[in-house]
């Protein structure tokens, strides 16, 4: 089975990217979203965070005190690197673990991370969805009604996106022009035809 690796810049669409393989029958794992829920039900990594951050970084019931973990690691690099330390190796097991139970040609990991954390390498290939700045931004104002400046910022702390592109296997545009069905569809008609032939990277 191969694992296909999907990222992109934030506003970039690869939320949406990722629902058009769906419609299709393949399986994707939310690296993000999985992660928020690890980090509130692993009781190894809720202790390690713990450690590391205070008894503040959790609300009653190991409840997840984000606003407190945000202002610890928002703007602060090594404080950031010591939590991504953390979750990203249980989320890692947890993909693979997840990948195990799949039975389709092919799977999907989302991950906004994917080159910073490194879980690339778990991937056999990698697409990232590209789209302009001020397309990218319009969408997170509208979806999260925040600011330009909130978004820019977000974005400065973010791998640029001519880097993530440079490491892509296959990129999907989503500039609101280019129609990303058929750009999927081709990836889809692709990644079926040689998983039959070409094992996975961690068979």
């Amino acid at each position: 089975m191969l694992k296909i690796g999907i990222t992109g810049g934030i506003g970039s669409g690869k939320t949406t990217v990722c629902r058009v393989f769906e419609i299709l029958g393949i399986p994707v794992f939310n690296a993000d979203v999985i992660a928020k829920s690890i980090m509130v039900t692993d009781a190894f990594l809720i202790s390690s965070i713990k450690r590391e951050f205070g008894e503040e970084a959790y609300l009653p019931n190991n409840e997840l005190n984000r606003s407190y973990l945000a202002n610890k690691v928002f703007n602060n690099q090594e404080e950031l690197k010591k939590l991504n330390s953390l979750v990203h190796p249980v989320t890692i097991k947890a993909f693979i673990d997840w990948s195990l139970q799949q039975k389709s040609a092919y799977v999907i990991k989302e991950a906004a991370i994917l080159f910073e954390s490194g879980s690339y390498r778990d991937c056999d290939f990698v697409i990232v969805v590209t789209s302009p700045e001020e397309i990218r931004i319009k969408r997170v104002k509208n979806r999260e009604g925040v600011s330009e400046e909130n978004v820019r910022s977000r974005m400065s702390k973010q791998m640029p996106e001519k880097e993530k592109t440079e490491l892509a296997d296959f990129i999907i545009i989503n500039d609101d022009k280019t129609a990303i069905i058929p750009q999927v569809l081709k990836l889809n008609e692709y990644f079926n035809s040689i998983s039959r032939t070409t094992p996975s990277i961690s068979e």
